[in-house]
């Protein structure tokens, strides 16, 4: 294996180690065979699935430990058969060491002393000059806008977290209540709160911040920047890429196809069945991806046409697309031909000429991405056969969703029910709360042709089996056949004592293994409040109180003297407060709640209606705080 290691380019081995860190979430220093594709998609390979399992199925035959993971070393040594002659007939490489990557040392907590980590200042450029034009006028960020491209503006602009914030707001309005942004006076400490708050907003939204801290941010570490930031971005960006959002999206339907299968895209497959939609009305070819098959420019040139037809025919603007540049020979110059079409349509963003002809995937899955939120798909006449099955994400599916995607879990979740439907993500939720997996047991991806959905049933039987019998929930009435059918119901009762799990599991830690109840957490907010503050205590987490939001707000100050700003606080009139007076101190609660260091995934909605769940995880994630504050005081 070691021969394998040298043979292979120090900034190459760098970058396979970079993609290795991303997927090895655990820092375990294996990744498991299921997680193979994503790890060869990290590291710009695109294989499809049946050529991962061939692989798998030759590593498998000469796995001398038979553990069924894959280590770096056993990462690279399949690098280096991909390279060999035997492969290269069956296999593309596309791994290779791109123009405007740079390196530089450091430490991670991912990685060993003296490990270089790269970055790409292809990314930089464009996520510079997105936030530039994005936060434009915002007023608490003239300090910083506009960012010079060309150096680490970018890197040392997230410092104080008010950008970091602002660009949460942008890609999600109102996860952070601007109120509590520290925007002035900027010591030290009140940066750090500030990027807190947007680390844990962040984690919010459905961002994996689990290897991240505000230190690092500070620092301005440039993988760590660039990382958190297309996380971001790309919540944004993929927000209404959803058939909920966006019924036109029917008219994708494939001739034969269900609605639900549609409905289970990922916004990737969504946008690349929505450029071929277009394509074949100009009557052109179709392409796969975003990265080998737009090099030519000729898909976007194509695009661009069909779009402003559309827009035409919608009477929304009158913009004519000059396809002429499609002669041009030269790749480079013919995407600065199709790029000044795009910005007739205020679209060209994201992509460079050579970002277009590099196929690089992630910008121009963005460029494509800023075009269809621009000009989607109108609702059509199909959309009326299928309007009255389309059901929108409900606020708890969304909260479990993001809970779900922030630590880490592969692949990313998009349809609570369709992704969870083969245990794959369950099983992982059940590593995150300790109980033990048997990966054996489980039948990884990508599945047979043949069976495939029995494979998927065994899985959730499993995943059955593990919350009854390992973790003691409570699943009566539910069996593998409910997850693998998506039943909500079902789903949902198992994810929620997930949910519940890992949110008091902190407290269980810290006290000695006790287990937690409601009642250990409602004693432990009476008895933090004290005497003095008796009209905040609640008998439940159902008491009607919680609706004012004064109850966190008052625990809030008790745990972080000094954090509340009583004046933007409302307060009750004859013991009664008017609705917008409730979502007001909710939407202040929950981001104070953040900035003192609680990872708190409940919305304010959630306070106002007094939805006993969230607001139990609420409160567990600040007496967790305050009790790890505690903890580390005695030390």
């Amino acid at each position: 294996m070691e021969n394998h290691i040298t043979q292979i380019s120090r900034e190459d081995l760098d970058d396979l180690r970079d993609a290795f860190n991303k997927i090895d979430i655990d820092n375990s220093g294996y990744v498991s065979d299921f997680e193979l594709q994503e790890l060869f998609r990290e590291a710009s390979f695109s294989l499809p699935g049946y050529k991962v399992r061939q692989i798998m199925e030759t590593f498998i035959a000469g796995d001398t430990n038979k553990d069924e993971k894959i280590s770096f070393e056993e990462f690279v040594g399949i690098y280096q058969e991909l390279k060999s002659k035997e492969f290269s007939e069956t296999f593309k490489k596309t791994i290779t060491r791109k123009d405007g990557i740079r390196s530089f040392g450091g430490m991670s907590g991912n990685s060993s002393e003296g490990t270089q980590h790269s970055y790409s200042v292809e990314e930089k450029v464009a996520f510079v000059n997105w936030i530039n034009k994005a936060l434009a006028k915002d007023p608490d960020c003239q300090h910083l806008l506009p960012m010079n491209p060309d150096d680490d503006s970018l890197f040392r602009s997230v410092r104080d977290g008010i950008l970091l914030c602002k660009m949460i707001n942008l890609s999600q309005p109102d996860t952070i209540d601007e109120r509590v942004i520290n925007t002035k006076k900027l010591a030290t400490f009140k940066m750090t709160e500030n990027l807190v708050l947007a680390l844990n907003s962040a984690s919010a939204i459905g961002c994996m911040v689990v290897s991240i801290d505000a230190h690092d941010l500070m620092a301005g570490k440039p993988h760590l920047v660039l990382g958190l930031f297309w996380q971001i971005i790309k919540v944004g960006l993929f927000a209404d890429i959803e058939i909920s959002r966006n019924e036109g999206l029917i008219a994708l339907l494939e001739e034969g196809e269900e609605l639900e299968h549609l409905m289970s895209l990922s916004p990737e497959e969504l946008l690349l069945r929505w450029v071929n939609f277009h394509l074949r009305n100009a009557g052109t070819e179709t392409i796969n991806n975003f990265s080998e098959d737009i090099k030519d420019s000729r898909a976007y040139f194509y695009l661009l046409d069909q779009v402003a037809l559309q827009e035409e025919d919608n009477f929304k603007m009158k913009v004519k697309i000059d396809i002429s540049g499609l002669s041009e020979p030269d790749l480079n110059q013919r995407a600065e031909l199709m790029l000044q079409q795009a910005a007739l349509l205020d679209c060209r963003q994201f992509v460079s000429p050579h970002d277009v002809t590099s196929g690089n995937s992630k910008l121009n899955l963005a460029f494509v991405a800023n075009l269809f939120n621009m000009h989607p798909l109108q609702k059509s006449h199909i959309s009326d056969m299928y309007a009255s099955h389309i059901e929108a994400e409900t606020r708890e599916e969304r909260t479990f969703r993001n809970w779900m995607n922030s630590l880490g879990v592969s692949p990313n979740v998009n349809h609570l029910y369709w992704d969870l439907c083969d245990g794959l993500v369950i099983m992982q939720l059940f590593e995150k709360i300790n109980v033990p997996v048997n990966w054996k047991k489980v039948n990884k991806r990508p599945y047979p042709p043949l069976g495939a959905n029995m494979k998927k049933l065994e899985n959730c039987n499993y995943a059955v089996e593990l919350g009854r019998d390992v973790a003691h929930f409570s699943l009566v009435g539910i069996g593998g056949q409910n997850l693998n059918e998506g039943s909500s119901m079902h789903t949902l009762a198992l994810v929620w004592q997930l949910m519940r799990r890992y949110t008091v599991q902190v407290l269980s830690d810290l006290g000695d293994g006790e287990k937690v109840g409601d009642n250990i957490i409602l004693a432990w907010i009476n008895t933090t409040l004290g005497p003095k503050n008796k009209h905040a205590h609640i008998s439940s987490f159902k008491d009607k109180l919680i609706s004012t939001s004064l109850p966190v707000i008052e625990l809030i100050d008790v745990i972080a003297p000094g954090t509340v700003k009583w004046d933007m606080v409302r307060k009750q009139e004859r013991g009664m407060m008017h609705n917008d007076d409730k979502l007001n101190n909710a939407k202040y609660a929950v981001s104070l709640a953040r900035k003192i260091g609680a990872r708190v995934y409940a919305l304010p909605d959630d306070l106002v209606e007094v939805n006993p769940k969230m607001v139990m995880t609420l409160f567990a994630c600040l007496m967790g705080h305050s009790l790890n504050k505690a903890t580390m005081k005695k030390t």
